[in-house]
Order: structure tokens, then sequence, then C-alpha cells
């Protein structure tokens, strides 16, 4: 959502960069560029005024003037200014010292409240609750249905005693309600009430009074975020309404500009609790504005990434892993799956790569990223066979068609994948002196952050590939070569590699003689393989170790 309004900022601190000095013409040229870069942005004017002007007021102080790196410390004023507007500090749940908690939802229609119902009792009953949804809602059309379906998917109960449509009375099912959570043992309550299209008496009073029924812990302003500069008056009038205790922030994945996430802290002094970025049950987070102002300024989030990593991956077959590769074992196909799979229960490889450092100049490349190339690469790597996952070094030319087959790629794309998770198996052997991880991290070999040797993401396993800083190489995965390091051949380094020669001092001294018979013209030329795989001699295969019924054809 903040691709613009990130874009335009980090554009102008960058005229910063190298300034020994700034001049207060330096200051109001940069003012004024942040200034045009919120109004985009659909941030209210009242709020932009205020902002510019506590940064230029600082900008212009003895903290810019008397610092080593001026460009740098302007832009932690401007950090520090965004996280005070986006509430300035986490704001949780106060879950009541007698249950059960109440956690009343109001908003405008199309907000996505009953959407918001379901994920806020997944998110609840994750951390140990034990949520109930109440279907206050009795006007939209099928609106308790809707909440049924969602709480079926959250794993959570559902008491809707009225069908809605239009029947029943919103407030006394939300008295009731109250009844059944205490005689079922339900600590969290959470009531999903009726919108309007606008602010209307109507909904104000049936929410007013739905709120003095329950007498709620929280009241949560569910408000869409693609708005604009409709989110101001409409969170004010909810605020002298219903006054919420809160705000939730959904649609945070469309593409508007932002402005209402930079804007309704500051204007009704009430913290943003929580966002929802996705169509997903798990696609909702609690807001932090110290980590939102850092993704705006293209700073990153690892600390967001940690937490879903932990959440995530296995401990155990973490530092299984770990001492694995620090034993001196070879990181195989079977540890790569397993990697796969664990980055797949983190959700969305795009959403993680935005999370990184620096990732903002990679931006069109992670958009052109396919999440579904995960699902190519473990099917590849699941038409293997097990001793083939073992041993990825037994791969020639007619098991890598039969692969390609089985997994309806091409030969070329498996190569591909192979020479990247070669150059993971290298970093792994450089990693196996001793991993690096973040703190709090599962103990697992990794990257040492993005642009990294590899790229793998800071305290996660290293990925094979050289694309982007942090992405796995995998078949067409954009940005390949990228700083992340590399699939770009070093500097004066050969292009060809030369002949490897046996270790028999008898058949290198014949082989050489071939080969010096050949150059004169008086044997034929050395035949390469079939399907591009490398020629070798009967003896240098072991043909005791494969499947039985292979090798008939190698010279026996």
């Amino acid at each position: 959502m903040f691709n613009s309004l990130s874009d335009r900022l980090t554009s102008t601190f960058k005229n910063l960069r190298g300034k020994g000095r700034l001049s207060e013409a330096d200051v109001d040229a940069t003012i004024r560029e942040i200034r045009r870069a919120l109004l985009d942005a659909d941030v209210a004017l009242p709020v932009v005024r205020a902002f510019t002007g506590r940064v230029r007021e600082r900008a212009l102080s003895a903290e810019v003037s008397e610092a080593l790196n001026p460009g740098q410390q302007v832009v932690k004023i401007v950090n520090d200014e965004l996280v005070q507007i986006l509430g300035g500090k986490t704001r949780r749940i106060q879950f009541a010292k007698k249950p059960p908690t109440v956690i009343m939802l109001a908003g405008l229609q199309g907000a996505g409240k009953t959407t918001l119902a379901g994920k806020l009792a997944h998110w609840l009953k994750s951390d140990g609750h034990r949520p109930m949804l109440v279907a206050a809602d009795l006007q939209r059309p099928n609106a308790v249905n809707q909440l049924e379906v969602v709480g079926s998917r959250a794993g959570a109960y559902v008491y809707a005693p009225e069908p809605g449509n239009g029947v029943g009375d919103p407030v006394k099912v939300a008295r009731d309600s109250m009844e059944v959570a205490k005689s079922k043992l339900y600590d969290v309550v959470i009531v999903d009430t009726a919108g309007r299209l606008g602010i209307d008496e109507v909904l104000m009073k049936q929410a007013a009074d739905i709120r003095a029924a329950v007498n709620p812990d929280e009241v949560l302003f569910v408000i869409d975020a693609m708005i604009g500069q409709d989110a101001v008056s409409t969170a004010q009038a909810f605020n002298e309404g219903v006054d919420f205790t809160g705000v939730v922030l959904s649609k945070l994945d469309g593409d508007s500009r932002g402005g209402a996430a930079l804007s309704v802290a500051e204007v009704t002094g009430k913290p943003i609790m929580f966002a929802s970025t996705g169509e997903g049950l798990k696609d909702f987070e609690l807001f932090h504005p110290d980590r939102m102002a850092d993704r705006i300024l293209d700073m990153g989030d690892i600390l967001t990434l940690i937490e879903q990593a932990e959440k995530t991956f296995d401990a155990k077959q973490s530092e299984k892993l770990a001492k694995k590769v620090q034993s001196g074992e070879s990181f195989d196909l079977n540890d790569f799956l397993n990697m796969m799979e664990s980055i797949k229960k983190m959700g969305s490889l795009k959403k993680m790569l935005r999370m990184m450092p620096g990732m903002g100049q990679y931006k069109e490349a992670i958009e052109a990223f396919d999440d579904r190339e995960i699902d190519r690469v473990e099917a590849i790597i699941r038409s293997m066979t097990p001793q083939e996952r073992a041993n990825p070094k037994i791969l020639n030319g007619s098991r890598r068609a039969r692969i390609a087959r089985g997994s309806g790629n091409s030969v070329t794309t498996i190569n591909q994948l192979m020479d990247r998770f070669a150059q993971a198996q290298k970093m792994m052997k450089q990693f196996g002196g001793g991993g690096r991880r973040m703190p709090g991290m599962p103990a697992m070999p990794g990257g040492g952050g993005a642009g990294g040797a590899g790229g793998g993401m800071p305290g996660m396993p290293a990925m094979p590939g050289g694309g982007m800083p942090g992405m796995p190489g995998m078949p067409g995965m954009p940005g390949g070569g990228g700083p992340g390091g590399s699939n770009r051949r070093k500097k004066g380094a050969s292009k060809k590699k030369g002949k490897a020669k046996s270790g028999n001092p008898a058949k290198r001294a014949q082989a050489e003689r071939d080969e010096q018979l050949r150059r004169e013209g008086k044997l034929p030329k050395k035949q390469g393989a079939s399907f591009g795989g490398i020629d070798l001699d009967d003896d240098e295969i072991d043909f005791s170790k494969l499947p039985k019924g292979f090798g008939g054809g190698f010279g026996r």
C-alpha cells in the first residue's frame, strides 16, 4: 500500500547523501518534497502540516548541524515523526481481569468487519484463548451466514440466535451472548455489529445501545485503508458517537495510497491496534508503528520476519540441520525440501521479501515473481527418488530428463535448479564453522542479512540462489545474479573448467596419448554423452549402486 509514498521519500533522501552540512535551503527543499509525497498519499492536510512542521524544526536544530552525517540524521527524524503519527507505540488488547473480555467491532458497511471478526478470533485462538463470535449484524443480507462461515474456518463458536436479514433485535442478541459466554467458559467475546453506507443517526444509536448493553473492554473501529481522505471524517464521527478505543486497518494490501493509516491515529488520538493484510485468516497482524515506519522508509521489518519464523520453523528440525551442517555432512535435497515447506507455512514469499531492508529497488522484480515457483520446485524434488535427493551428484542426463517429465518442467529448468542448489551446498559448507542467527531465532545455519553471502534472510536458513537478497534461486525467479550473491561469474574467472584427470597414472598417460592422437587426426574426436550428460568411462561408474534394472546398456 505504501509503495508510492516509500518511493517518493526514498528518492528525496538520496539528495541528502554525502553532504557534510545541510543548509536551510537543503532542509526546505527536503521538507517540500516530503509535503508533496504525503499529500499525494492522501494524508489529511492538518496532519501533513503538523508533521512537516515538526520535521523542519528538528532538522534545523543542533541535532542535525552537529551530526557526523546530517543526511542520515534527517532520515532518523522523519522515521521518529512517522512513528508518532502512527500511534507512537504498540497497543495490545487489554484483557478483563474477570473473563470474558468483550470486544465490539464498529464501522461502515463494506469495511470488512465480519471477515475481520474471524481473523481476530483465529489470532486469539492461536494465542491460547477461547473466543466466541456474536452475530449482532442483523441488517445486512446474509451477514449472519457469512459470520458462521468465517467462524467455522477460524474454529470459533458463533452465537447466532436470529436469522438476520432484517429480523431480530441486535441489542438483545448482544446482551444475551454474555450469559452464553460465561456458561460455556469462553474467555473472549467478539461482537460483530451492523454498518451503513454512510454516517447516520440510526447507525450511531444502535452502536451506542449495543455498547451500553455489553459494556465492552475494547471497541475497535474497523476502517477501510483504501478510502483516503474520507477516513478522517468517518473516524471522527465514530469517535464521537461510540468512543472507540482502537483502530483496525483493513485491506492494507490494497493499491491505494495509504493516507488513512497516516491520518486516523493523529486526528483521533486513538491507536492503530491491528492491520488486515490479505484475504486469508492468517493475513492479520498486530500493528507496530515503529515497524510500519521502517517499512515506509524501506528499512525493512526484520522483527516481524523473526516472529513469523519462530512460529513456523520447527526448532528441533532446525537444530538437527544446524548440527548436520556443522559436522561437515552434506546439505541435501531432503533438507532443501523441508526448508521450502517451512517457508510456505510463513505465507507469501512476496510479503516476506518486502520486509527485507533495501528491497524497494527490487519492487518490480518482486511483483513479477510468482509465489507458485515454490510449488514447482517442490514438484521437481518430489519427482526424484530418495536416493537422488540424498545424493544429487548421481543426477545424470537421463535421470534429469525423467524428473523433468515427472514434474512437468523442462530439462533446462532442472539444470538451473541444480546449479543453484550446488551454490547453496557451498554456502552451507562456509557456514558450517558456526551458523549465524538473529537473537531469539531457532538455531539454523544461515544468512547474515540482505546482500550477504548468498543473500540468505537474516537468521533463516541460507537459501540457494543468486537472485535478489533473500530470495531462493528457483526457476523463473526474476533478478538472477543480483547483489544477494550470486550467479554472476567472478571477474577474471575462466569461462571453461579444465578437463578432469584420472587418479590412475597408467590411465592418465593413456588418456594423454589418445588426446595427442586426436589432435593429430589419427583418432576420431570424443563424442559427448546423450541428454547433455558427462561422457564417463565405464570404470568411473559404480554400477553396484544403481537401482536394479539399470546399467544394462553401459558396456556390461
